[in-house]
């Protein structure tokens, strides 16, 4: 009753919404900058001795981008009466029209780096800073949870019987056109997961965790919310959402030594294409530099040279320490699983729950329940990130 009643009476605002959503519904990023002959390129590297760089090939656009970016920009926010949250729409719109200049660039060389600059920016000098700080402290010791020893299909059962916690229903699906080992579709609620892939006990735990625990928990609150950019997502999300999802490993107490390398690594990755390297000289840095072994170089590599050059890699390193710290200064983080939503949009997103537009956390991370991590160096690295 009381969602009718807010329907009703804010009529300007969930037209615009409505209408955002349609227009958006389909842009899934992911979709479109993973390419599709990853392992063919991968053996040619390889055989090449890293000399030629990969030719990476992507699926094709499903939507006129200069269409849907005219039809977002004729949208009349000025129905809209809350200056805050008329404010929160127009750099939404801002945000999608940007995404829509990623996607329809893609496999463009520099014209998709760019684009990507401007909806994901570039580490700072202070990120690159933090990176090699991370990497001074000694590797975990020998760990038989870190051994790969599951494939694919026993991750699935894995990952079936690990959602039952939570009593949402989502698909799984097994690819091989994935530059991680696995990711969560927001649009379809689908956990996918890389076909060949190998992995370990601990991986399972921090994919649990990681994909579960928040990139699907927010994607179910955002379908429990009566305004649908909760679901779509909110401006510049992927930093706070990223750093949630890499919380959730360290509050469950799978957080690794190795795992806060890899999200290093890739901050130096994402640096690298400021630098102009191409793909074989970022492969060479993590490589023969940093002694990364060649198939974990090769997709943190492939990660951030998909598309053209895709800095959003090293928003998890920094995702990471502005949730760390907001967990560690006594705030709630229940507001942040309440769909794609942003740290900076909380005051506009307490708002909208006091207007009865916005409904609490339905879901709620089991990570961060209590905390587990039990690791007090990875305590002494979060806290000195500057």
């Amino acid at each position: 009753m009381k969602r009718d009643y807010d329907v009703a009476t804010n009529s300007d605002l969930f037209d615009i919404d409505n209408g955002i959503h349609r227009l958006v519904q389909k842009i899934e990023l992911l979709n479109y900058v993973n390419p599709i002959n990853i392992e063919q390129e991968k053996r040619a590297f390889f055989a090449s001795k890293y000399r030629t760089n990969p030719v990476f090939k992507y699926p094709k656009l499903k939507f006129d981008a200069y269409k849907l970016q005219r039809l977002l920009f004729s949208m009349r926010l000025e129905r809209i009466d809350d200056d805050d949250i008329r404010a929160l729409y127009r750099d939404i719109i801002y945000d999608y029209s940007a995404l829509i200049e990623c996607i329809d660039t893609i496999g463009k060389g520099k014209d998709f780096y760019y684009n990507s600059l401007k909806s994901f920016g570039t580490p700072t000098e202070r990120d690159v800073e933090n990176a090699r700080f991370i990497l001074h402290f000694e590797d975990d010791g020998d760990d038989p949870t870190m051994i790969p020893a599951y494939d694919a299909i026993e991750a699935e059962a894995f990952f079936r019987q690990y959602g039952k916690e939570y009593g949402f229903d989502f698909n799984i699906k097994l690819s091989t056109k994935l530059s991680a080992s696995a990711m969560v579709l927001n649009n379809t609620q689908t956990l996918v997961l890389k076909k060949n892939a190998m992995f370990s006990a601990n991986m399972l735990n921090v994919l649990a965790n990681h994909e579960i625990g928040v990139h699907m928990v927010t994607t179910f609150n955002g379908l429990n919310q009566p305004l649908k950019i909760f679901s779509n997502g909110l401006p510049k999300n992927v930093e706070t959402q990223e750093g949630l999802a890499v919380f959730s490993e360290y509050m469950s107490g799978s957080l690794t030594m190795h795992r806060l390398k890899e999200l290093a690594y890739r901050v130096l990755a994402a640096d690298s294409l400021l630098k102009g390297y191409n793909f074989c000289e970022t492969f060479d840095l993590l490589h023969s530099q940093y002694k990364v072994n060649k198939e974990e170089a090769f997709t943190i590599t492939l990660r951030v040279h998909r598309g053209g050059g895709f800095t959003k890699d090293y928003l998890y390193l920094t995702g990471l320490k502005k949730v760390y710290d907001h967990y560690h200064s006594g705030k709630d983080l229940n507001n942040l699983l309440t769909g794609k939503v942003t740290l900076a949009y909380l005051p506009v997103i307490e708002k909208l729950q006091a207007r009865g537009l916005a409904n609490p956390s339905k879901y709620l991370s089991n990570a961060f329940k209590h905390n587990d991590n039990l690791n007090k160096q990875l305590d002494f690295i979060l806290k000195s990130l500057k």
